[in-house]
C-alpha cells in the first residue's frame, strides 16, 4: 500500500523574523496552525521537524508528532529527509513525501490534499502549487515568489514549471503566479534532491527549489484557489493575524 507522510521544517533562528513558529495567532502559536492544517486535511501521517527542543515541546503539548533534527541544514527539503530517514523510511511504504512549510497557517486543507491527488494522477519527481496574482505590486514584492508556466493554469491543470523567482524583468504578459510553499517529492526525488550540492541559482535566489531546477529534476505545478500567506517579515504577520482574526 502506499502513503503520504506530510512533514514539516521548521526553526526558531529564521533571518527575517526570528522565533516565527511561536508568534502567535488567535492565541495559538503559528506552527500549531500549520500542524492543524495538515492534520485536518487527512492527506497523510504528520510530523513536525526541527532543531529545537522549545517547538518539540510545543508540538507534544498539542497532540503533534515531531522529530529533532541536526541545525545545519541549508534547506526545508534537506530537513524533511532528515525526519523521513530517521522515523519513517522503516516503516510503511511512504511514496509520497510532503514539504509543507512551517509559515503558512492559512493554507487550506483542501489545497495539501488537491497536491496529492495531483501528484498520484502524474509522471513527475517533485510537485506544487500556485495561485493567481492578484496585486500588480506583488510582482515587485521580493518576499513573494513566483512562478512561471508556458500555459495558463486551469483548475485541473498540472503543468511543468519554467522558471521560480522573486524579481525578474521582462516578464510582461508571461503566465506567472504567486507560487505557495508547498513541495510534493517521490520517495526517490527527494533521496536524490538532498545529494545534490546547492546550486547557484537556489544560493543567488535563495529559493531551493532551483537546485532541482538545474539538476533536470521534473516540477509540475497546479492552481490553488486561495493565496495562504508565506510569513516572511512582520508585515507578513500582520495581514496574516488580520485575515484569520476570529
Amino acid at each position: 500500500m502506499k502513503n503520504t507522510a506530510i512533514i514539516i521544517p521548521t526553526r526558531l533562528s529564521a533571518q527575517r523574523l526570528p522565533n516565527k513558529p511561536l508568534a502567535e495567532i488567535n492565541n495559538i502559536p503559528m506552527i500549531i496552525h500549520v500542524l492543524n492544517r495538515a492534520k485536518e486535511s487527512k492527506a497523510g501521517e504528520v510530523l513536525v521537524a526541527t532543531p529545537d527542543n522549545k517547538i518539540i515541546e510545543i508540538i507534544k503539548k498539542n497532540g503533534g508528532k515531531a522529530i529533532l533534527t541536526k541545525p545545519e541544514h541549508s534547506s526545508g527539503s534537506d530537513r524533511i529527509y532528515e525526519a523521513y530517514t530517521k522515523e519513517l523510511i522503516n516503516k510503511e511504504n511512504f511514496d509520497l513525501i510532503i514539504n509543507l512549510q512551517g509559515d503558512m497557517p492559512n493554507i487550506k486543507p483542501d489545497s495539501i490534499l488537491k497536491l496529492v491527488m495531483f501528484m498520484r494522477k502524474s509522471n513527475c519527481d517533485i510537485g506544487t502549487l500556485a495561485s493567481n496574482i492578484k496585486d500588480k505590486k506583488d510582482m515587485q514584492n521580493p518576499n513573494i515568489v513566483k512562478v512561471q508556466v508556458n500555459e495558463k493554469l486551469e483548475v485541473d491543470s498540472f503543468l511543468t514549471a519554467k522558471d521560480f523567482f522573486r524579481i525578474k524583468n521582462g516578464t510582461n504578459n508571461q503566465k506567472i503566479y504567486h507560487h505557495i510553499g508547498i513541495y510534493a517529492f517521490t520517495n526517490a526525488a527527494l533521496k536524490k534532491y538532498v545529494k545534490l550540492s546547492r546550486s547557484r541559482l537556489e544560493i543567488d535566489r535563495k529559493l531551493e527549489q532551483m537546485r532541482a531546477m538545474e539538476n533536470n529534476l521534473s516540477i509540475k505545478v497546479g492552481l490553488c484557489d486561495s493565496k495562504p500567506l508565506g510569513v516572511d517579515t512582520e508585515d507578513d504577520l500582520k495581514k496574516v493575524r488580520e485575515e484569520m482574526r476570529i
